[in-house]
């Protein structure tokens, strides 16, 4: 994990941008994406051969009517109740797929908590802690980036907090 910031290579997303630009220590793999498959998530586990609860699907969720990420491993769920109180709200629901796109600007599968074209707030589920690593998106379906938790929280300004259900 020692790829640094460098000249943007051909197919690189904002995300991975965002990391060289950061100069953060992370790795980058692909897999073939097959959109068949009923999880992108537990695709990624699957296809990269990790443990679900070190693969990190990024959700977009609305708290209090403001759009909000969550970063939950993919062996498990989002709690809506948890999300909101980490980040100081009252209430919380799924956002509108199409907005969470548009807000982003990646789509759905692929949204990564890195390099969003508006930067939301975000929350990190505090299991992320228990990893050396952890892989989220990189930006594509097909594509994630493996970095360590601190820099994941960091890069996002997320507030780690239980946010998941087993």
């Amino acid at each position: 994990m020692a790829r640094k910031a460098g000249k943007q290579q051909a197919g690189s997303t904002p995300a991975i941008v965002a990391l060289e630009k950061a100069g953060a220590a992370f790795s980058v793999h692909s897999y073939d994406h097959d959109p068949a498959a009923p999880s992108y998530g537990s695709e990624a586990a699957e296809a990269l051969g990790r443990d679900p609860a070190q693969v990190f699907k990024t959700l977009v969720a609305e708290v209090d009517g403001a759009l909000t990420v969550a970063v939950v491993p993919v062996s498990g769920s989002l709690d809506l109740k948890a999300l909101a109180a980490a980040v100081g709200g009252k209430r919380a629901a799924m956002a509108d797929p199409a907005a969470a796109e548009r807000t982003t600007g990646y789509v759905r599968g692929g949204i990564s908590p890195l390099g969003q074209r508006k930067k939301l707030p975000t929350a990190l589920d505090a299991s992320a802690r228990s990893h050396a690593t952890v892989c989220v998106s990189a930006g594509r379906r097909g594509l994630e980036v493996e970095l360590s938790p601190a820099d994941l929280a960091a890069l996002t300004d997320a507030v780690v907090a239980p946010i998941a259900r087993a």
